[in-house]
């Protein structure tokens, strides 16, 4: 008989970082992507581990390979910045590499991920990508990925970042980009395991994208992508309410939005694909499906 899936998901957010994410959106970004995972794949097992932290919060309670997936949720972190929180998170993604147990992550769990297998990641040079990643491109070999496989050759995704890939590591393939980001998507092989990851947030609901540009308005304005605060909330109140009511084709409209972000099954799309067509299949190689 099988099993219920086992997935584990990382935070890669400091203490201090997670509860500020709660004060705003009463959960922490891992929190997030478990309850979505719980709501996607019914039955699954959602256990969280603090990989940044040291002791028994950053360990997870079984052997990696025990685990039907792991998935690396976004955070502030910068991957290039030296510290022991980075150094834990780069050791415990090799260390999934090795255990060869799918992996999926989206913004800094790609640029972890890249840094792991021995690629670059940097601050964005062209600037900030927040609220809409733009006209991301699928690549010839992304249009033959089974990540991107419901998307269309360009679509709109949730976005909010200001690093970039600044080179992909040996094994690794590009699936998709755009002209803030070069990698929006990419396979990673290394050490016997693969991993599938987005710059873009496809387990955030539109509501926790607004709720976040909301504390980085000051930010946002450095960055000339708005004149004022008021202006960054009254953007985000648009989005905000997009998502509590996504019939809304007026705001659709207002903020040059279709489907592909509107629609929650087809945000999500990447995380389907990835527990379809990765971790469906390795569980039945482990006899466990």
């Amino acid at each position: 008989m099988s099993r219920p899936p086992a997935f584990l998901v990382s935070e890669s957010e400091t203490a201090e970082a997670r509860q500020e994410r709660r004060q705003v959106t009463g959960r922490s970004s891992g929190e997030s992507f478990a309850d979505l995972l719980r709501a996607m794949v019914p039955g699954a097992a959602c256990e969280l581990v603090q990989t940044v932290e040291a002791g028994p919060a950053g360990e997870p309670s079984r052997d990696l390979a025990g685990y039907d997936a792991v998935f690396l949720a976004g955070s502030p972190l910068h991957v290039y910045e030296e510290s022991p929180a980075v150094r834990r998170q780069l050791s415990f993604m090799q260390a999934v590499f090795a255990s060869a147990t799918p992996c999926f992550g989206s913004c800094a769990g790609l640029q972890i991920a890249v840094a792991a297998a021995g690629g670059r990641v940097r601050q964005n040079k062209r600037g900030h990508e927040v609220g809409i990643g733009r006209r991301i491109l699928r690549t010839a070999a992304g249009q033959d990925h089974p990540l991107l496989s419901e998307r269309p050759d360009v679509f709109d995704a949730l976005s909010l970042h200001s690093d970039e890939v600044e080179a992909l590591p040996p094994g690794s393939t590009l699936l998709a980009t755009n002209r803030v980001t070069t990698v929006q998507a990419a396979e990673i092989r290394h050490d016997g395991g693969v991993f599938w990851g987005v710059q873009y947030h496809p387990e955030l609901p539109l509501e926790e994208i607004a709720d976040a540009l909301r504390r980085q308005g000051e930010e946002i304005v450095d960055q000339k992508l708005a004149r004022s605060e008021a202006d960054v909330e009254g953007y985000a109140a648009a989005i905000e309410d997009l998502g509590r009511d996504p019939g809304r084709h007026d705001l659709a409209w207002r903020l040059g939005l279709d489907e592909q972000v509107t629609d929650a099954r087809s945000r999500r799309s990447e995380i389907s694909m990835f527990v379809r067509h990765l971790v469906e299949p390795t569980r039945s190689q482990r006899g466990r499906a």
